[in-house]
């Protein structure tokens, strides 16, 4: 062990640095566990303020133009404790969203205004692409809860639908489907208002990632105003087909 120490430790520094920089967090914290050696060089500010910054790239974090404590927290308590409370934070609070979102479907199916809701609640909290990668994109959860953390990623932190795709391939959830349902006004024909009109379709999560159901997806984005009166996401059936959804869409 010694001998291997002080293999380590032999390392320039600027290279022993550059290898710990390109590592996940849990291979940093492996190798750090190594030697002291390895275990100072982990913990060294510029590697945990890398990934602070990249992880929660929304938060304002090393603002000297800023009066507010809260941004220059991490300087003082050093940038591995802040990624290390921030991580439980996010562990405890986007939870409460998923418990959230699941007590609004329970005959499996969520109103657009929760869903909406719960969206908002992510960008509040200042959610990163990792941590919906993390707490959204399981296959345990329900397919609206990943919707949910695809539609945060796409409107919110403007992630790339690539790199969507592959964290929705690695989780293997990218070809789960819900059915979006919306109903619209009825249009005015020479004085006379038509019916309502009922649209439904099936979708997948990966068209939407790549933006193959844009009009969907503007459908979700927008909820229910103008002339769209309601809005409506269901639980994909897989016993079901893609027409027994689309069967009543109203044609225009």
């Amino acid at each position: 062990m010694k001998q291997l120490e002080g293999t380590q430790s032999s390392l320039p520094d600027d290279i022993a640095l550059k290898i710990a920089s390109l590592l996940e967090v849990t291979d940093l914290c492996a190798l750090g566990s190594c030697s002291r050696f390895w275990r100072s060089l982990c913990g060294s500010e510029c590697i945990w303020e890398s990934l602070v910054k990249e992880r929660w790239t929304s938060l304002t974090l090393f603002d000297e133009s800023s009066s507010s404590t809260a941004t220059k927290a991490p300087i003082s308590k050093g940038w591995r404790g802040f990624y290390i409370k921030r991580h439980k934070e996010m562990a405890v609070r986007v939870p409460a969203v998923t418990k959230f979102v699941e007590k609004c479907f329970p005959t499996k199916s969520l109103e657009v205004g929760d869903y909406l809701k719960a969206i908002e609640e992510l960008s509040t909290m200042q959610v990163g692409f990792k941590d919906v990668q993390m707490f959204l994109f399981k296959p345990k959860h329900n397919v609206l809860l990943n919707l949910v953390g695809l539609h945060y990623c796409l409107s919110w932190l403007e992630v790339p639908g690539g790199n969507i795709i592959e964290a929705l391939r690695s989780s293997k959830i990218s070809e789960r489907r819900v059915c979006v349902k919306w109903w619209k006004l009825g249009r005015w024909f020479y004085g006379f208002r038509m019916g309502d009109e009922s649209h439904s379709r099936w979708v997948s999560l990966a068209d939407l990632a790549l933006a193959k159901e844009r009009e969907v997806f503007a459908v979700l984005q927008r909820g229910a105003i103008h002339e769209v009166l309601r809005v409506q996401i269901s639980v994909a059936d897989p016993t079901s087909t893609p027409w027994s959804c689309q069967s009543a869409q109203t044609q225009d």
